[in-house]
C-alpha cells in the first residue's frame, strides 16, 4: 500500500505561483507512472500533468500548457508542480496521484491506484 501526501496549496492572487509537492510513503516514483490532478466545485476531477514511462515527455493538459511544470525527484520519493501566471480558473482541489502499471489511459482517474488526499489551491482575482 502506498500513501501520498500532498502539499504546498494556498491562496495565491491571480498572476502568482506555487510550488505543490506529493511525497511517497513506500517505492520511489522512478517504479511509478505519476500525475496531477484537480477537482473545482461541482465539477469532475480532471487531468492537469503526468509523466509516465512511456513517453520521453511529461503530458500536460493544454489548460495549463506553457504555465504549469511537472517534476519527479526519485531520490527523494517526491513529485511537484510548479504553477506560474496562476488565473482564477485554476481554483481547485488538487490531487497526485500514483501506478505501479505501464500504459493505459494517462489522463484517465480509472489509470491510477493511489491518491493523495488533495490540498487546496485558491487563486483571487
Amino acid at each position: 500500500q502506498e500513501t501520498l501526501v500532498e502539499s504546498g496549496g494556498g491562496l495565491v492572487q491571480a498572476g502568482g505561483s506555487l510550488r505543490l509537492s506529493c511525497v511517497g510513503s513506500r517505492r520511489a516514483f522512478g517504479v511509478y507512472d505519476v500525475a496531477w490532478f484537480r477537482q473545482a466545485p461541482g465539477k469532475e476531477r480532471e487531468f492537469v500533468a503526468a509523466i509516465t514511462r512511456v513517453r520521453a515527455s511529461p503530458d500536460i493538459a493544454d489548460s495549463v500548457k506553457g504555465r504549469f511544470t511537472i517534476s519527479k525527484d526519485s531520490a527523494k520519493n517526491t513529485i511537484y508542480l510548479q504553477m506560474d501566471s496562476l488565473k482564477p480558473e485554476d481554483t481547485a482541489v488538487y490531487y497526485c496521484a500514483a501506478d505501479l502499471s505501464r500504459g493505459g489511459l494517462i489522463r484517465s482517474t480509472n489509470k491510477y491506484t493511489y491518491w493523495g488526499q488533495g490540498t487546496q489551491v485558491t487563486v483571487s482575482s
